[in-house]
C-alpha cells in the first residue's frame, strides 16, 4: 500500500483490520447460527428435549411432531432469523456507512462476500451447534432466511420449492431438498453474484448431507409425511 502514500505500520494495521473482519463476522454468525431454539423452546415452554422426540431433530418440522404448531412456528421463525438477521446486517451496515469493501475492481463486491460468509457461518452453526456436541438440526429454515436477505425474491424461489414438493408428496424432506436446490439458480438469475450463488450450492449441498438418512427412509418407504398435529404418546 506504499503506492497510495501509506507507512508501511499502517498498511499493516489496515490489512490485519482486513484479514479480521471476516473472521469476527464468520464466528459471530457461527455462534448466531449455534442457538439451538428447537431445543431451547422444547425445555423451557413444553418441559421436553425435542431431541428424544420424534426424529430427534431440534427443527421446526420435530417440533411440529413433538411441541404441535405453536412450538413448530416459534422455532420455524427463530430459525430463519438466524439466518436472515445476520445475513442482512452486512448489507445494512456497509450502506448505512458508506463503506466501500470492494478488494478488486476484478473481483465481486466485497459486501457479497461478507454476506455469504455470513450465511454460511449461520447454516453451519445451526448444523453443528457446539452446545449440542456439534450435532444440529438439518439447516432449512437457517438456510432460507439467508437467502431472503441475499435476494428475497430467490427467497421465494426457495420457499415455493418447498411448498411444491411437501405438497406434491407430503414429506417435507423433499421439499427441504428440492427448494434448497432450486436455490443456488434462483440466486444467481436474481443477483449475478458469485459468492452468494456459492453459498446457495454449498448450502444445498450441505441440506442434502444432513438429510441422508430421509433419502434412505424415502427409498425405503419408511419416511414419516407431514402431520399438522402433535403426535400422541
Amino acid at each position: 500500500m506504499s503506492d497510495i502514500g501509506l507507512s508501511k505500520s499502517v498498511a499493516d494495521a489496515l490489512l490485519a483490520i482486513l484479514i479480521a473482519i471476516p473472521i469476527v463476522c464468520f464466528v459471530a454468525a457461527f455462534l448466531i447460527g449455534s442457538i439451538p431454539f428447537g431445543y431451547v423452546i422444547g425445555r423451557i415452554f413444553y418441559r421436553t428435549d425435542i431431541r428424544s422426540q420424534g426424529s430427534g431433530n431440534i427443527g421446526a418440522m420435530n417440533a411440529l411432531r413433538t411441541l404441535g404448531k405453536g412450538g413448530a412456528v416459534a422455532v420455524l421463525l427463530l430459525d430463519a432469523l438466524k439466518g436472515f438477521l445476520p445475513t442482512v446486517f452486512v448489507f445494512w451496515f456497509v450502506k448505512r456507512n458508506h463503506l466501500d469493501l470492494s478488494i478488486d475492481p476484478d473481483f465481486p463486491p466485497g459486501e457479497q462476500i461478507l454476506a455469504s460468509l455470513v450465511a454460511t457461518g449461520t447454516i453451519l452453526g445451526h448444523c453443528f451447534s457446539p452446545w449440542l456436541h456439534f450435532r444440529g438440526g438439518k439447516g432449512v429454515a437457517t438456510s432460507f432466511g439467508a437467502i431472503f436477505a441475499l435476494s428475497w425474491p430467490a427467497g421465494l424461489v426457495a420457499t415455493g420449492g418447498w411448498l411444491l414438493g411437501a405438497t406434491l408428496t407430503r414429506y417435507s424432506s423433499v421439499g427441504s431438498m428440492l427448494g434448497s436446490i432450486a436455490a443456488p439458480f434462483a440466486i444467481w438469475v436474481c443477483t449475478g453474484s458469485l459468492p452468494e450463488t456459492a453459498y446457495g450450492i454449498f448450502a444445498a449441498l450441505l441440506i442434502l448431507f444432513k438429510h441422508r438418512e430421509n433419502i434412505r427412509r424415502l427409498q425405503a418407504g419408511t419416511e414419516g409425511p407431514i402431520r399438522l398435529s402433535k403426535r400422541q404418546t
